[in-house]
């Protein structure tokens, strides 16, 4: 086998379907068996043989764009709408680490346009949902107070929105990133705090509900 997993992934799909053909060619008169989903060839390695962008390569050039200063607003959110779709796939979504491409989306969070500040926090959603790897990142590079700064005191509803929406997804099922939430929360704002339970899904629910209820609040 060759060292290039495309190459691979092609060879191994090449004799699937020889073996195949040979087979349904010694059975004419069986009914044809209904095709395997998985006999077809990996996206990501049909892109890599016929010299197209990997999902990676798309999600640093989408980056790239977001940042460029010469790359206009709208043309920027297109980027980052194309760079959303692209980490709902969990393992793309996993493989923003090592493209270094989570703090550059944290850095978006703070940045000067509305538009940009709520797509960051949307694609922070995406990448931290049902996702610990995605969750730790979050909270590593402090997204959690980002996030919480923008929920209450964003003049944008929709940022507001947006940001409630990302630490929603930050701290289901995740100790810390629940911790770190009630630590940024102004005092007070969530009585007896100290005692909640970080595993009881209605405590958590109920932080999340009045933080929305709040961001709903004003213009």
């Amino acid at each position: 086998m060759s060292d290039n997993p495309g190459l691979n992934s092609l060879l191994k799909w090449s004799i699937r379907n020889s073996e195949t053909s040979r087979q349904d060619a010694t059975s004419q008169d069986e009914p044809q068996a209904e095709r395997d989903p998985n006999r077809g060839l990996n996206p990501e390695a049909l892109a890599e043989l016929m010299g197209g962008p990997s999902d990676a390569d798309r999600m640093k050039e989408s980056m790239a764009a977001i940042q460029s200063p010469d790359v206009d607003l709208a043309n920027k959110e297109i980027a980052f709408d194309n760079f959303e779709q692209l980490i709902e796939n969990i393992d793309n979504a996993n493989n923003m680490e090592s493209l270094g491409l989570w703090m550059s989306l944290v850095g978006q969070l703070e940045a000067p346009e509305p538009q940009m500040r709520s797509f960051a926090a949307w694609c922070v959603a995406t990448a931290v949902s049902n996702n610990q790897q995605g969750q730790e990142r979050a909270l590593v590079l402090d997204a959690v107070p980002k996030l919480v700064e923008l929920a209450q005191k964003d003049r944008d509803k929709s940022v507001r929105k947006k940001a409630v929406l990302a630490l929603s997804s930050e701290v289901r099922n995740y100790r810390p990133g629940f911790e770190a939430l009630i630590k940024a929360l102004p005092s007070g704002y969530v009585p007896n705090s100290a005692n909640l339970d970080p595993n009881d899904m209605d405590a958590v629910d109920a932080v999340i509900t009045k933080m929305r209820e709040d961001a709903m609040n004003g213009d």
